[in-house]
């Protein structure tokens, strides 16, 4: 896989974050807010993937944390944290803000789309997707809204502390594609994917409900929520 990582050394000695990392695959797809943390008791730096919190609550009633993104496969995490925490290291030696490795990155990498229609009465929201990039890493909580002109795809994002001329919090994308090419092709498979499967959900209600009068039931629709 083609990629290129980028990271800057954050100097707080009070808290336990020691860096943030970016990974731009084949200059094409942009993932940032990686955070390189310290884990005191042992003196190691690790990786942590950008994150959200879920509405899901473990054992202990606590929030459950998920990552917007990750390695897929074992090896691939492998590689790119290590990667990731060796260019930290070179921060460190040269005493340099940013460093940035290259790993051959210009070639652009092959994508994968997988949606669910998602309707809600009153949400925006009509759809989620996830996207795989060359089988060994995968974006999740991509969006899919009913916009005036139509359905269009929205990132996976953050709050940040700053806001508009009135006075909304500004977001900013955590993964987004690098360039206008890129981006046509992203956005055109998720949205053609979505529509199969907004199609594909219609003609299944249909058949559960010409079914459920067959048996003169009531039919009621399933409440799962799709994959976040």
């Amino acid at each position: 896989m083609k990629y290129s990582i980028k990271v800057n050394e954050v100097k707080n000695p009070e808290g336990n974050i020691r860096g943030f990392a970016s990974v731009t695959f084949g200059d094409a797809l942009k993932v940032t807010n990686i955070a390189i943390l310290e884990n005191r008791e042992r003196g190691e730096v690790f990786v942590s993937m950008p994150r959200y919190k879920s509405s899901e609550k473990d054992e202990r009633g606590e929030v459950v944390y998920k990552d917007v993104c990750n390695p897929i496969t074992k090896e691939f995490r492998e590689e790119l944290y290590g990667n990731i925490l060796e260019a930290f290291g070179r921060v460190q030696e040269s005493k340099n803000e940013t460093m940035v490795v290259n790993k051959d990155s210009k070639e652009m990498p092959d994508i994968s789309v997988a949606v669910v229609s998602y309707e809600r009465e009153g949400s925006s929201i009509k759809g989620l997707a996830r996207v795989y990039v060359d089988k060994n890493f995968v974006v999740s909580n991509v969006s899919i809204l009913q916009g005036k002109n139509g359905a269009f795809v929205a990132m996976p994002s953050y709050k940040t502390k700053q806001v508009d001329e009135t006075g909304k919090a500004i977001y900013q994308d955590l993964c987004y594609p690098v360039t206008k090419e890129f981006r046509e092709k992203l956005y055109g498979e998720v949205l053609e994917k979505y529509q199969e499967e907004k199609e594909k959900s219609k003609e299944e209600l249909k058949s559960h409900m010409e079914q459920a009068a067959e048996n003169k039931q009531e039919w009621e629709p399933a409440q799962d929520t799709p994959f976040r």
